[in-house]
Order: C-alpha cells, then sequence, then structure tokens
C-alpha cells in the first residue's frame, strides 16, 4: 500500500473479503514515489520466499491525476522484471497490481450507507446526485471532495484525519454493495489471488 490510511482501511476490509482461512500481513509506503521505488528489492525478497512458501503479492496506488494505464503498466513492467507473474499475463500468477481510482477515498463515497453511519446527516440520496454516481469518476481530488462534503455538513471542520476516517468505516464498509469499480476489481483480485 502506498500509504497508511489504505493499510488501516485494509485491516478491516481484508478479513471480509478472504475469510478466516487465508493469512495476510500489509506493508505501507511512505507515498506512491515511496512504493515505487523500493517495490523492485521488495519482490526480489518476497520471490526468494516462494521457493518454501506459497504467497500471493497485491500491490495497490491511487491513480490520482496520473493516466490508470499507465500506472498499471508500470507496476506490471516492475514485477516482470522481477520475474514474477502478474494477474494481467494469465496464470499462474504470483502479483496482481492494482490501481484505486482516483484515490482510496472514491471507495467511501461507493458506500453511501456506510459514510451515512459515521456521519449521518450526509444525505441518503447522495449517491444519486450527478457528481456521486460514479465514486471513481470524481476528479480533482477525491480526499478533498470529501473533506469538503463533510465539512459543509458540520464534520471534520479542523481537516478530515485520513487514518482515523479509514479505521472507522473499515468495519462498516459492505463489499456487496459498494459501487466504485476499482473497489470492485481490488476485491476480485484479493479473492483470485486467496484462491
Amino acid at each position: 500500500m502506498e500509504e497508511r490510511s489504505a493499510a488501516v482501511l485494509l485491516a478491516h476490509v481484508l478479513p471480509k473479503a478472504l475469510g478466516p482461512n487465508v493469512s495476510w500481513s500489509i506493508h505501507s509506503f511512505s507515498g506512491k514515489q515511496d512504493l515505487l521505488r523500493k517495490l523492485p528489492q521488495r519482490l526480489r525478497g518476497y520471490k526468494s520466499r516462494l521457493i518454501w512458501q506459497d504467497l500471493k503479492i497485491v500491490v495497490l496506488l491511487d491513480r490520482d491525476t496520473t493516466d490508470c494505464i499507465v500506472v498499471k503498466d508500470q507496476l506490471e513492467q516492475i514485477a516482470t522484471s522481477e520475474g514474477l507473474a502478474t494477474k494481467s499475463s494469465g496464470n499462474p500468477f504470483t502479483v496482481v497490481n492494482r490501481i484505486a481510482v482516483e484515490e482510496l477515498e472514491a471507495w467511501y463515497f461507493g458506500d453511501i450507507p456506510a459514510l451515512r453511519r459515521l456521519y449521518p446527516r450526509v444525505p441518503q440520496s447522495l449517491g444519486a446526485r450527478a457528481k456521486y454516481r460514479d465514486p471513481d469518476g470524481i476528479a480533482g481530488g477525491t480526499w478533498e471532495t470529501l473533506e469538503r462534503l463533510l465539512q459543509g455538513y458540520g464534520y471534520e471542520q479542523g481537516g478530515l484525519r485520513k487514518v482515523a476516517l479509514a479505521n472507522s468505516i473499515g468495519p462498516l464498509l459492505d463489499l456487496d454493495r459498494n459501487s466504485s469499480k476499482s473497489f470492485n476489481v481490488f476485491i476480485d483480485g484479493l479473492q483470485a489471488a486467496a484462491a
């Protein structure tokens, strides 16, 4: 994961997505550039463990303002250059590369009932509004959009605390009702890795 808030969120999501019989661990980096810089060495380390351990590696990055295809290609090339097959290249695979579009907070917009459990003044009809119908289509900074929205309803006046929010909303996210395509593709990738 590129940052701590993603790691905190996924500590709640992974048990729901993978069930009790799959063990996992999360490693977060200090942002996207840190992850991209250190990923080749980390993948080399994981590759050496494949001799004695059955494991899959899932890499998650925010798209931010970059072209999704460019980001995914970069991740695919890093894995391939380290001699690891990716899910995109077919089976068998070791690495699943996924992109949160535009940012992780889009996944929160994908589950308005979970968001409303934390922030009840947010209208139930929010997901029907044109701007929020496609959570992955929210442009110009998803976390900034979420912060402005919540502040408009009287919450998070001191600024959105991303890690605290990830910890609070993680247990509430319903894997079956999330309307974020990038969230659903991520969950599908996780489950394929665990199969």
